[in-house]
């Protein structure tokens, strides 16, 4: 196997706060989507609506004459967001369009959160330098392997997943100079393939929180360079797709509209590390009928899909990761236990490293280990001066944080993973994506009670034997 050379650091603000950042400027509706707080888990006076086939435009007029909305936003066939114009209830008005015969589907506009656990302890404040020493989650053993999964990818001629597609669904990335945005250096401008910001609704997804760029790079951050760290599909191209707004929060009309969109562009793998849970509850899917149509719409298309199971400790998997054709990732730890944290339950697929503290609860694991630490990636932190006062690092000043930790974290693992194994061919040309998620299960490193369980899934994901093709 081929290690990229030890890896200088460069620029870097650590021990992050792990608070969201005060940003100047605002996103297009911010006003509906500030709303959405703990305990909100739809855009207020909004509701999303699908008509049946063959309901023309003066009957939808009718419809929502009747009902009492308007100002309709068409984003998918025959689907609109609807503005609430007599001052009725969410719920009232929803109740009232499903029983409507021109109706298919009536739900609020659902309101998803990103998946990281960020606590906030400030951390260390340095680095000891190289990848090998910080990134924990790709080495052999509890990692996934990925000095082995690079090998296997050269060998096949097409090193780091060259030629595949991955759709970050998320709060933007760094990828592009533009205005007050800058590159992340550890990407550059052909790593890129062109996406959208469905929450400003203009052609410039750049990152204004921080997160998106962190999963973009654990994805596809540039290799063996002097700059940074690692990304385990290092060949594959990133397709930023906004749909979380600068506090991480985004609405499910927005999402639905980002996975059609990353479909249509030719993505082979979106990945999606949110979830819907207000923090009171997990939202259900007949909450989200747009979502799981448009996710029904890329599974037709063999588009797979990665998502992060949730940060709740719950056991029940928060939707998108709990929809069948979506792979569910939990999160483990620096020991290889269940984070304390991980969602759990029967629509766990997979867990990958998220960082943080073990499952006290889980049997299986040595009693008494510290915390393990976070995931470490490229992008613009909540930083700290030495002396640990707060301070937002802005868009052009990137380090490598280690406080980022949680389900949003283990996802983009299985993301790449899925990028290098279509890369490889090593299960056909264009496999179906059921398949891709068959060879992850199958290959993936059997943890907590015997063969699958509620804790684990299949297993810990193990990239180098996904992509190995002796197995």
């Amino acid at each position: 196997m081929i290690l990229p050379p030890r890896l200088l650091l460069t620029s870097f603000l650590l021990a992050a706060l792990l608070a969201v950042p005060a940003v100047a400027g605002a996103d297009v509706r911010a006003t509906a989507t500030a709303s959405a707080r703990a305990g909100n888990s739809q855009v207020a006076g909004e509701v999303v609506v699908r008509y049946r086939r063959g309901i023309g435009g003066r009957a939808r007029a009718a419809v929502q004459r009747a009902v009492g909305v308007g100002s309709p936003t068409a984003f998918a066939p025959h689907t609109r967001v609807l503005e609430i114009r007599d001052g009725a209830t969410v719920a009232a008005t929803v109740r009232e369009l499903r029983s409507r015969p021109e109706v298919a589907t009536a739900a609020p506009n659902a309101i998803a959160r990103l998946s990281a656990y960020l606590p906030g302890d400030p951390g260390q404040s340095g680095l000891r330098g190289g990848w090998q020493e910080v990134q924990w989650n790709f080495l052999k053993g509890v990692g996934i392997d990925a000095p082995d999964a690079w090998q296997h990818l050269i060998d096949s001629g097409r090193p780091g997943g060259r030629g595949t597609v991955v759709a970050v669904l998320d709060t933007g990335v760094a990828y592009d100079n533009r205005g007050r945005y800058r590159r992340s250096p550890d990407f550059g401008r052909t790593d890129f393939v062109k996406g959208w910001d469905f929450v400003d609704g203009d052609p410039y997804p750049n990152d204004a929180n921080g997160h998106g760029t962190h999963v973009a790079s654990t994805i596809g951050e540039r290799t063996n360079n002097p700059v940074g760290v690692t990304g385990l599909a290092y060949g594959a191209r990133v397709m930023p797709v906004r749909v979380l707004n600068r506090n991480g929060e985004g609405n499910s009309a927005d999402i639905a509209a980002g996975i059609r969109y990353a479909v249509r562009r030719g993505a082979d793998v979106i990945n999606m590390s949110f979830e819907f849970d207000d923090g009171y509850r997990q939202l259900t899917g007949s909450e989200i009928p747009d979502v799981l149509a448009a996710l029904r719409y890329a599974r037709r298309h063999n588009v797979s899909v990665v998502a992060a199971a949730g940060n709740l400790s719950r056991g029940t998997i928060a939707y998108p990761a709990r929809y069948s054709s979506v792979i569910a990732v939990g999160a483990t730890t620096e020991h290889g236990c269940r984070a304390e944290y991980s969602n759990s339950g029967r629509d766990l697929d997979l867990m990958a490293p998220g960082g943080g503290a073990n499952d006290p609860e889980d049997a299986t694991c040595r009693r008494g280990q510290p915390e393990g630490r976070g995931i470490v990636q490229m992008t613009f932190p909540w930083a700290t001066t030495i002396d640990s006062s707060p301070r937002a690092s802005g868009y052009r000043r990137f380090g490598l944080p280690r406080g980022f930790i949680g389900t949003s974290m283990a996802a983009p693992h299985v993301s790449a993973t899925v990028a290098l194994l279509l890369a490889s061919r090593i299960i056909g040309r264009h496999p179906k994506a059921g398949a891709v998620e068959r060879r992850l299960k199958a290959t993936a490193v059997d943890a907590g009670a015997p063969g699958y369980d509620l804790l684990y899934g299949a297993g810990r994901l193990d990239a180098a034997a996904a992509t190995d093709p002796a197995r």
